[in-house]
């Protein structure tokens, strides 16, 4: 079993490209925070629509018990449930409390959401969420409970459409990534990473970042168990003769090429839907590194590499079909 250092709590997403996306979930802290801003600005348009529908009674002169609660019903509506679905479809899982905290609702695969996850979200806070002021907060206490159990923080609305609430601002998105060395490069872009998942991937990067202040034979056994352990997670094998820090660098930097890849292509799209709403951002980049100091072993094209004094050899998983 493999040990980091500890960060930021990190989750990850698959696309439909098969492209693992390192992403940080919103907690119940700063949600709350963002509903709280959401609560002025639905108490702000209530107020602005109870005054035109007061004044348009008044000037028609069609006021009566029927029309107005008609009207109230509709003030009601567009309040609780018309005011999140419209932000969140124009902008694409923002409302004002979340443009204000950095906050965004995703699908759970991470796309945008659409007009159907908007409504649905909306409309179970309204019918379910939103009842706890009358209710002794218990329907708020459930929420709270669903939130903080579920292992991506989903509340009840989430749950039913599918979706997730992430960060989007972070202090320290990706941190240090190593660059894939040039010789690996064509073979890195053949990788299925499909078996790769974020823990490992984040031990590798903690490894290749403190390599040069390992000391043998502790940095040579460790780089043997996680090599071992990407290896059974991940096809083709690397070439022949390959230094185990290149081949560990030549997959954490091909998984980030890709994630990178998507989240540009995902940016450029809303900047041209919406270049107001996203101004021109330097592209995603790779930080320049320092090769770690390398062990003296290499890996065959044909098999699992042979582990080190002590360490058991990692089981070589079947190919990917």
């Amino acid at each position: 079993m493999t040990t980091a250092i500890a960060e930021p709590p990190t989750d990850g997403l698959v696309s439909g490209e098969a492209v693992h996306l390192d992403i940080r979930v919103a907690r119940a802290g700063s949600r709350v925070l963002a509903l709280l801003i959401d609560m002025i600005s639905q108490f702000a348009t209530f107020v602005v629509l109870a005054l035109v529908a007061l004044i348009g009674l008044a000037a028609t002169g069609l006021a009566d018990a029927a029309l107005g609660g008609t009207a109230w019903v509709l003030i009601i509506v567009t309040v609780f449930v018309g005011h999140q679905a419209v932000w969140e479809t124009v902008t694409q899982g923002r409302t004002p409390g979340k443009f204000v905290m950095g906050l965004r609702v995703v699908r759970d695969d991470g796309g945008p959401i659409r007009f159907r996850h908007a409504v649905v979200r909306a409309l179970i806070g309204a019918a379910v969420e939103w009842p706890g002021l009358l209710m002794p907060l218990v329907t708020w206490a459930a929420s709270l409970i669903t939130m903080a159990t579920n292992p991506q923080s989903k509340r009840l609305g989430d749950l039913a459409a599918g979706t997730l609430v992430i960060h989007e601002r972070s202090p320290a998105t990706w941190g240090w990534i190593p660059v894939t060395p040039p010789p690996l490069a064509a073979w890195a872009a053949t990788l299925d990473l499909t078996g790769l998942d974020d823990e490992l991937a984040l031990s590798v990067r903690h490894f290749l970042a403190r390599s040069r202040q390992l000391k043998e034979p502790f940095r040579t056994r460790l780089g043997m168990r996680l090599a071992g352990e990407v290896l059974a997670k991940t096809n083709p094998p690397p070439p022949p003769n390959t230094p185990g820090w290149a081949y560990l660098a030549a997959v954490l930097g091909e998984r980030h090429r890709r994630t990178a890849a998507r989240l540009s292509a995902a940016r450029a799209a809303h900047a041209t839907l919406w270049p107001e709403l996203f101004p021109q951002l330097p592209p995603l980049t790779q930080q320049p590194w320092t090769a770690p100091a390398p062990w003296p072993t290499a890996y065959p094209t044909g098999g699992t590499p042979a582990p080190a004094a002590g360490v058991p050899a990692p089981r070589r998983a079947a190919p990917h079909s």
